[in-house]
């Protein structure tokens, strides 16, 4: 059996108890012969206190051999010479258990291939097993009184917008990063930006994510759920009863009306989806229920070509229970145009509808310089992409990629390239507006203002503003 010896004596030691290495060395050669073991190396570290393990090379050599499986017996002359710390004992004894790696003390007389050795590793077990607990209550106990406190755990890093400096108990804003949360919610809750075009946007423009890597939907979705940006801190996120959030001692980054936003219209698009998913003519889906089931209705469309070449769809509802089982009775399809004019015509019987929450807006000269800076970082990106494209469109000509590969890059900085141009088009018409359209007189006048608002803008009202739309045909 390969085994190590190892010896230390300290400096003190040596002149107060008599201890040599050369004492220990002798006795320790004899033992390793008298049991017929094969000496796999001397780990000697002289004149350095056993106090802990880090500052001492040759144990550290000696962990590394049996990790390695160079060393499966180790021999010490007494406990004490391997550690003084019980931590440090608990440890090196459970990494030679997981190595299957044998311990001998030959002042102790133990051998963990005997019964005794055995018991001796099994008590040595048993009060890790206590310190383990020990620490983990500890911790836990800690952990709870921080947050209680007002302090964010910050466990590997603090949140994206935020940083926490060495020695600090609370996190401080990161300007930079405080911007691109306030965009995201701003693009999200706003804008009508889906999680996926937010993504590219960001990766667009290489802005990194806290890791120092590319944006992807987990990451968003955290920062759209982080209590974090309205001075809340967080504990157990990832244990949903035991979930809490308290008042923090950090600076929020955003209001909470924004964040409740976005927490309301992530939950809309969760509970809105469908198995069709809503395109532009159809933005009722996801909110029309059955009055006879209770059932979603789904959506039936049908498309005719137009003499100039175009084609116009012609959209209806009907109730996925009636379709599927036949049990419901609901009668017919229900049309698209009906819906709409039912839905106005309850939207017109609301007299008080109005918008309570009054939006702080930033000063016109603070918008168009923000706008103006981002249209200038979006004109450099969109260059970078036409400069792009004429590389592989060099390559492909002098023969370096094949055609398909061309064609699939090409695609690739096609969409990048639209989705860039959508974006400018809006900071552009933004900046030359001289009227913002006001989201309160929309919602205010929202049967005048309709047939002003996109498919798209529709959806996104309903998203925000109408949990379900009941009912049968309309006649």
């Amino acid at each position: 059996m390969e085994t190590g010896i190892y010896i230390r004596v300290s400096t003190e030691e040596q002149v107060q108890e008599g201890f040599s290495i050369r004492g220990q060395e002798e006795k320790l050669r004899d033992y390793v012969r008298i049991k017929d073991w094969s000496l796999f190396n001397l780990y000697i570290d002289e004149g350095i206190s056993g106090k802990n393990i880090k500052d001492r090379p040759a144990v550290n050599r000696l962990i590394e051999d049996v990790r390695a499986g160079r060393v499966k017996n180790v021999l010490v002359y007494k406990i004490d010479r391997l550690t003084r710390s019980t931590a440090d004992l608990v440890f090196l004894v459970e990494l030679f258990n997981k190595y299957n790696c044998a311990f001998n003390s030959l002042m102790e007389s133990i051998d963990t291939q005997t019964p005794s050795g055995r018991m001796f590793i099994k008590i040595i077990g048993i009060f890790a097993e206590f310190e383990r607990e020990n620490i983990i209550e500890r911790v836990t106990m800690g952990r709870d009184r921080k947050v209680k406190e007002g302090y964010s755990l910050c466990s590997s890093h603090a949140s994206y917008g935020y940083d926490r400096e060495p020695g600090k108990k609370i996190q401080t804003i990161n300007e930079e990063e405080a911007k691109i949360v306030r965009e995201i919610f701003d693009k999200f809750v706003n804008q009508n930006m889906s999680l996926n075009s937010i993504v590219r946007l960001l990766n667009l423009r290489k802005i990194p994510s806290k890791e120092g890597n590319l944006w992807d939907r987990k990451n968003l979705k955290n920062v759209l759920t982080n209590a974090s940006y309205v001075g809340k801190v967080r504990h157990f996120i990832d244990d949903e009863e035991r979930y809490v959030e308290l008042e923090g001692l950090h600076e929020p980054i955003i209001s909470e009306e924004l964040f409740e936003q976005a927490a309301r219209l992530a939950e809309k698009n969760k509970a809105t989806s469908s198995t069709k998913k809503p395109v532009e003519h159809n933005y009722y889906l996801g909110f029309l229920y059955c009055t006879k089931c209770g059932g979603k209705l789904s959506t039936h469309n049908r498309k005719t070509k137009l003499k100039d070449g175009s084609f116009k769809y012609h959209c209806s509802y009907r109730c996925q229970n009636n379709v599927l089982n036949g049990g419901c009775g609901m009668c017919g399809d229900i049309n698209h145009k009906k819906v709409e004019t039912a839905f106005l015509a309850y939207i017109d019987r609301i007299a008080d509808l109005s918008v309570t929450n009054e939006v702080e807006l930033e000063s016109p000269d603070t918008v168009h310089q923000k706008s103006d800076e981002l249209i200038q970082r979006y004109t450099h990106k969109l260059q970078n992409l036409e400069k792009r494209h004429r590389e592989i469109m060099d390559s492909y000509c002098d023969g370096g990629i094949d055609f398909e590969s061309y064609r699939h890059m090409k695609n690739k900085l096609d969409s990048d390239k639209e989705l860039i141009h959508a974006e400018l088009a809006k900071l552009e018409n933004e900046n030359n507006s001289e009227e913002t359209i006001n989201h309160t007189d929309i919602i205010t006048n929202i049967h005048e203002n309709w047939e002003l608002l996109t498919n798209r803008e529709k959806r996104q009202f309903l998203l925000r503003f109408v949990k379900r739309v009941r009912g049968e045909n309309v006649n």
